[in-house]
């Protein structure tokens, strides 16, 4: 399905609820399976948790996640140690394209049994659970933060603990310490220093307790970048959020001041308001936050302010190559970009082409990324129901704050 954006001008004054977020409920889900003593509250009601749900109660041999990466690498970890148990975990062909091998190789050393059912390296994988005793491993820590974060989430059910040793530059660390700050919460003990991170035993049953998931910072980034390109006075109050957030894409409050928008913090809500109008060039290095690349890329192009993106190497294996597909989008609107394969360069636009069609890739960040071009020109977006891998309500959503929104 293709939804068409006329040319909206949203309300001066609007609030949107934002479901939880997907990075915090996919790992409380996978620690719930583990410790079902605790309670959850504002689960993301997105595909990729829908599908941690489903795999983390399903009893098949076979488990098929299909486009949710993160769900992949938590659960290669998860079953590795379900003693007795053989699951195979595959996905779609996108997902058969995505890298396993470092996350594999470190659980093959502390002892896991895994094996590849078609390509060497890549998902699908068949896993024989086992009880792991051994806790010492190294991996590279430059190309995803969800290999280590998997390792850390099973960490306190091996016999001995996990001591894990990063090689090299470390890639997203506030994901990484979301996880240790997710473990503290429910008792369970680590220490991260230098490169090294280290998980210990639980030795007694955690006490039963709810935890609450904060809304996703990730979804409130495509409202950042609405007030962006609102008139100035414009305000939008989102729920619930928290000034000291565990999600790595909380820095939007810093980062979006350059293009004139103001945070406010009020209990759980933070209100945006775009204060001015500023387009002075911008210079970002967003490794750890790369998922809002996107975002902030359409903003500068909408704005006609260019832009150098570093630290994005681990756009090339996400849904899907997020740089060549933001190049070929944003060149369709008529910009001019130039993209490593770690980097994005965007030069000064004038003009944005109206009723272009934009292609997803597959990727719900393409789709709600460029959504708030609507407040410049007419867009048609392809493949919009993608949204629901991390954010189902998002269409209706936008319409509720003045988007002419047509399917």
């Amino acid at each position: 399905m293709q939804v068409t954006l006329q040319k909206s001008e949203i309300a001066k004054q609007s609030s949107v609820q934002i479901t939880g977020s997907k990075s915090e409920s996919n790992r409380l889900l996978l620690l719930q399976a583990l410790y079902p003593e605790f309670k959850l509250k504002n689960v993301s009601n997105s595909d990729d948790s829908n599908l941690m749900t489903n795999a983390l109660s399903s009893d098949s041999e076979v488990v098929d996640i299909h486009h949710a990466g993160t769900a992949m690498r938590f659960l290669t970890a998860y079953f590795s140690i379900q003693e007795g148990r053989e699951t195979v975990l595959t996905g779609s062909k996108r997902m058969k394209e995505r890298p396993i091998k470092i996350l594999v190789e470190a659980l093959q050393e502390l002892g896991a049994q895994i094996s590849y059912e078609e390509n060497e390296g890549f998902p699908p994988i068949r896993i024989k659970g086992k009880k792991l005793v051994k806790n010492r491993v190294s991996l590279k820590a430059n190309v995803s933060s969800q290999y280590i974060s998997a390792l850390l989430l099973i960490g306190s059910k091996l016999e001995n603990g996990i001591e894990l040793n990063l090689e090299g530059e470390i890639t997203s660390i506030p994901y990484i310490k979301m996880t240790l700050s997710l473990l503290d919460e429910i008792g369970v003990e680590s220490t991260f220093q230098n490169n090294t991170i280290i998980v210990k035993p639980i030795t007694q049953s955690p006490k039963p307790k709810t935890l609450t998931v904060e809304s996703d910072w990730s979804s409130a980034s495509y409202y950042f970048s609405i007030a962006a390109l609102s008139a100035v006075g414009t305000e939008i109050t989102l729920a619930a959020y928290k000034q000291n957030s565990l999600q790595g894409d909380s820095v939007l409050v810093d980062i979006y001041k350059h293009f004139g928008v103001s945070t406010v913090f009020n209990k759980n809500t933070i209100t945006l308001k775009k204060e001015k109008s500023n387009l002075e060039p911008l210079s970002l290095d967003l490794k750890n936050a790369p998922d809002i690349a996107q975002t902030i890329a359409v903003t500068c192009f909408a704005l006609g302010i260019p832009c150098d993106l570093i630290g994005l190497h681990t756009l090339k294996i996400k849904e899907t190559d997020r740089l060549v597909a933001l190049k070929t989008e944003i060149e369709k609107l008529g910009g001019d970009v130039k993209i490593t394969d770690k980097s994005l360069h965007l030069a000064a636009s004038k003009d944005v082409k109206p009723m272009v069609s934009i292609a997803t890739y597959n990727d719900h960040r393409m789709a709600m990324a460029f959504a708030p071009l609507a407040l410049k020109t007419p867009i048609i977006i392809e493949d919009a129901m993608v949204v629901s891998k991390s954010y189902p309500t998002f269409w209706e959503d936008l319409k509720a704050i003045g988007f002419a929104v047509k399917a």
